[in-house]
């Protein structure tokens, strides 16, 4: 893992996205990341019905998500709008 990028602990529902928002810190910068309910629930296998749920499959699979992440932020993958969208 490049040290370089660090991952806060903080995430938190972003109803209107229905997507889990999470930081990336990158040389200062502050980077904002997003994973979708439907990622979230591709990558855990399970039916996300809310919001709490979300969060602790988030938590479950935040390992995997920030290398993804990671990955996303080192190729510069931002959206149009400068946040990156954790797609695996």
């Amino acid at each position: 893992m490049n040290q370089s990028i660090l991952f806060p602990d903080i995430q938190s529902w972003v109803p209107d996205k229905q997507a889990v928002l999470f930081s990336a810190q990158q040389a200062g910068a502050l980077i904002h990341c997003l994973v979708s309910k439907t990622e979230l629930e591709k990558l855990s296998g399970q039916v996300i019905s809310n919001q709490q749920q979300a969060l602790e499959v988030f938590v479950q699979y935040r390992f995997d998500l920030e290398e993804l992440a990671e990955q996303l932020i080192e190729d510069e993958e931002f959206n149009t709008e400068g946040i990156i969208e954790v797609v695996s």
